[in-house]
Parts: structure tokens; sequence; C-alpha cells
């Protein structure tokens, strides 16, 4: 269904996704997505056409989101296209004015723009705009907006998707430092502010992924070969968070990977260092 191997057929299991059920949760409901011109964020809404759902898609790439919404509404959900880089403080202020004027308000935000950077902390010395950049669309970004848009998912029993990375919940690894820092913070922001939000009858799901296949993904080359999850199998994962109000998703074995983080913390920590030094050696910079 997938197009998984063997092997990710047994680590990423079929979901319990259920089309009827998702469409009787959110036809005539108002859902934002950001990321939304490709990878999961794509999929999850052509997922949803056959709703009667308002889809309110935000990325970049307006050419490609239009080329969504003439499709999607060849079935029956209704989109609109939203063009901006949530990064821009400009850009994400016009997205709120327009979200706050809409007339049947805003039930659904599924936060999933993002981006990642895979560079050691020895090639980012003179790149402080990588830590910046990362921050500011993984985690300024989405506290921005959610600050403003709690008032109005509050008056509709709404519901935050966040779709967030196992690194958040594991023993963070070398390279990855910008990316594991804005994800994490952002994880934990919504974690500490999901009572406060239960309160005001706001459910809050969190969906913790492995490796997708992504664009995202294309310029780190070791990844290519990797076990990855299918971006249809994700989006099909938040349709069922969405009609099942499923608090956390995350794969069946991350569990023993927490264990093997706390268990072998110690050990790690002497392993890490000699495996860097041995790629920086066969990188020639040592």
């Amino acid at each position: 269904m997938y197009n998984y191997t063997l092997l990710e057929k047994l680590l990423f299991f079929s979901s319990r996704f259920n089309f009827e059920k998702l469409k009787k949760e959110v036809d005539g409901k108002t859902i934002l997505i950001t990321g939304a011109s490709s990878g999961i964020g794509k999929e999850l809404a052509f997922r949803m056409a056959n709703t009667t759902a308002h889809l309110i898609l935000v990325a970049r790439r307006e050419d490609i989101m239009i080329a969504m919404k003439t499709e999607i509404e060849q079935a029956s959900a209704r989109v609109t296209v939203f063009p901006a880089d949530l990064r821009n403080e400009e850009e994400l202020k016009g997205l709120l004015g327009f979200l706050h004027g809409l007339t049947d308000g805003l039930d659904v935000v599924v936060s999933n723009a993002g981006i990642s950077i895979n560079r050691p902390i020895a090639e980012s010395l003179e790149r402080y705009h990588d830590f910046t950049r990362t921050m500011a669309l993984n985690y300024f970004a989405p506290v921005q907006l959610l600050l403003s848009l709690i008032p109005m998912l509050a008056k509709k029993n709404g519901h935050i998707i966040n779709v967030s990375t196992i690194n958040a919940l594991m023993v963070p690894i070398p390279y990855w430092a910008a990316y594991q820092a804005s994800k994490t913070a952002f994880d934990t922001w919504l974690r500490s502010a999901e009572p406060e939000l239960k309160i005001k009858n706001i459910s809050v799901s969190t969906v913790y992924l492995p490796l997708v296949k992504t664009p995202m993904i294309e310029p780190t080359v070791a990844y290519q070969k990797s076990p990855a999850m299918s971006a249809v199998h994700v989006a099909e994962i938040i349709g069922h968070a969405l009609y099942s109000k499923r608090k956390v998703y995350k794969p069946w074995w991350l569990i023993f990977g927490q264990w093997a983080s706390v268990i072998f913390r110690a050990p790690l920590s002497f392993l890490i260092p000699k495996l860097i030094m041995k790629k920086e050696r066969e990188r020639g910079n040592v």
C-alpha cells in the first residue's frame, strides 16, 4: 500500500485509518495546514478532498498550491491558498489577519511546516543564521501562530496537531543541533501548554515521526537508502488523530530507543565521540 520494503513494513505498521470517520469529523470544518505544498501536508490535503471541509493551505510555493486547489476542488472540499513564509514576520501577520477574518472561525491547526539542517558544529561556526532560521520556522512561528489562534480554537472546541520528530524524545545526536533544538523547543512548549488548552476544550495531538520520504530529506545522501515512512502513511496517521483525538502517536519501537537512551547514556557518551572522530578522519578533517 505504501510501497514499503519488508523492513519498512516491520518498522511502520499500517495505520487504522477510516475515511468515513474522518469525513464525519471534518465535514463543514475549517482546517489550517502549514507546509502544505509538498510531503505530509500535501498528502493530508488530498486525503480530505472528498469531504466538505474548508482547507486553508499555507506554504511558500503558491503555484503548487494553486494546482492542488484545482485538483482537490474537483471533489467536494473547498480550498483557500495563502502563500507565506512563516519565518517572515510581515507574512505571518498577514496570515493571522486573514484567519481572524474568517466568518466561520477555525476548527483545526495542523502544524506541519518545518526545516531540517544536518551540519557539524565545526562547519557551523560562521553560520549562526542556520540556528536562527531553524528556530524561526520550527519554534517561533508555530508559537506565534497558536498564541494568536487559541481564542478562535477555543470557540470551536478546536484541535491542534503537531507534526514532530522522535528526536524530541531521545538523546540528541551529533550534526543535528539546530534541528533538534528547534523541534524539541516547540514540543516542550506544546506539552507544557496542553493542560491549559484542555481547560479551554482544545484537543492536542502530537505525531512523533522517524525519517519520512519527503523533499526535506533529499539533501542528506545517507538517508536516500535508509528506511523511511511514506508521506501518505503519515497523512493517514494524522487523519486518524483528527477523528480519534489520540494525544500521541509514535512508532512501536521508539520505547526501546528511549530506554536505550537512558540505560546506555554513559556508554554512548564514550562511543559517539569515537564515531565522530572516525567520520572526521574519513572526511579528511582530522
